[in-house]
């Protein structure tokens, strides 16, 4: 692998009006480490702010949930819905910008894919179908995913609402910006998703309606916070239960969602892969690439994700022009410091999947019960 201190990620990059030192991002990863209630932890803040001492441009927190009803997805995961939760992510914010990096907040409603919500005790999403696959042991999830019922109007007027509220959260905490999490098979991916969205309404059907939830989230947040704070949206055709799925209108349905958000008034497009390679993943029809096609349609900056550790094949993708910046998983789990090392060219540790070992189980949903939760 040939490194350099001429490497295109370490040239300065730009997501909305947000400046960073270099092209390299760290991706948003699930470390279900909160406390029981969804608040951060002194060591959230210290996990954090090690990334921008590495030397990475850009931070982007692991998908925070958006409200008490339906959003939450695993236990211990973080939430920025009450003024504990904001005054913790306060810390880590601090960490951040005192270790020289911006840091983005990612808002995620798990919808139908939700394993430890302690609020509730059913699921919710575009419609009553039983998600593909069974639920993630490493985040305390095991056997088969239930039905969620299907959303009312008066449901995804309350979600919206509670992506809004995060947002303005998140901006009091001393976020740079916000990440609307609509990727991987979450609420507003299966929204997107053709076969997890059976509605007859406004919001199924073709894909300029299954978009809809998704661009009324960036629009509402957008009308909340002013022009000029960031809010970007990550987007995938694979899921956590599905590595296979592509969007089936190919390029046409791709252009019709980039537009959709560019005109929404999303700052960057962020496209993942769900733990696949980039070129796995991004190739369409025709020699195109999704997230080049992201940058003509949009006019937006694109983050590319997916196997972006490697330099050469992150050398590959910003210098050919298929996308801005690059986000780093895994590859920064192990290698926080990753950026410095790649202009030193020193060589990366190795990922080892035991430390994504389970923190929590579901037999402990009753206990970890928050008092005010519905029965």
């Amino acid at each position: 692998m040939s490194v350099s201190r001429n490497h295109p990620a370490l040239e300065p990059g730009r997501v909305g009006d947000l400046r960073t030192a270099n092209r390299l991002v760290v991706a948003p990863m699930t470390r279900v480490s909160a406390e029981s209630d969804g608040t951060a932890t002194p060591e959230m803040a210290d996990y954090y702010a090690e990334f921008a001492r590495g030397g990475f441009g850009l931070v982007i927190t692991e998908g925070i949930y958006t409200d008490i009803a339906y959003s939450q997805g695993y236990l211990n995961q973080p939430g920025l819905v009450s003024g504990r939760h904001v005054a913790a992510w306060r810390d880590v914010t601090e960490g951040v910008h005192g270790a020289g990096a911006p840091i983005v907040a990612q808002l995620m409603h798990a919808g139908a894919l939700s394993q430890g919500n302690p609020y509730r005790d059913d699921t919710a999403g575009p419609s009553a179908v039983r998600p593909q696959g069974v639920k993630m042991p490493e985040y305390g999830g095991n056997g088969p995913w239930p039905t969620p019922r299907e959303m009312s109007p008066a449901d995804i007027e309350s979600a919206i609402a509670g992506f809004v509220a995060s947002a303005v959260n998140a901006r009091d905490a001393g976020f740079d910006g916000v990440e609307v999490h609509a990727a991987n098979g979450y609420l507003l991916d299966q929204f997107i998703t053709d076969y997890t969205n059976l509605r007859e309404d406004s919001y199924g059907g073709p894909i300029a309606n299954r978009v809809r939830l998704t661009a009324e989230v960036v629009t509402a947040i957008r009308a909340e916070v002013g022009p000029d704070w960031c809010v970007g949206v990550r987007l995938s055709q694979t899921k956590v239960n599905d590595f296979r799925y592509r969007w089936p209108g190919g390029p046409h349905d791709a252009e019709v969602i980039f537009t959709a958000l560019a005109e929404a008034g999303a700052s960057y497009l962020h496209i993942a892969s769900e733990g696949r390679n980039w070129i796995e993943t991004a190739r369409l029809d025709g020699g195109l690439t999704i997230t080049g096609l992201a940058r003509r349609v949009s006019g937006l900056p694109v983050i590319a994700n997916g196997g972006m550790h490697d330099a050469d094949l992150s050398a590959q993708v910003l210098g050919d022009g298929h996308t801005d910046l690059v986000s780093v998983a895994r590859g920064a789990l192990v290698n926080p410091d990753l950026p410095r090392r790649l202009a030193e060219g020193r060589a990366q540790e190795r990922f080892d999947h035991s430390i994504l070992e389970p923190m929590v189980t579901l037999d402990n949903v009753r206990r970890h019960r928050p008092a005010d939760a519905p029965a």
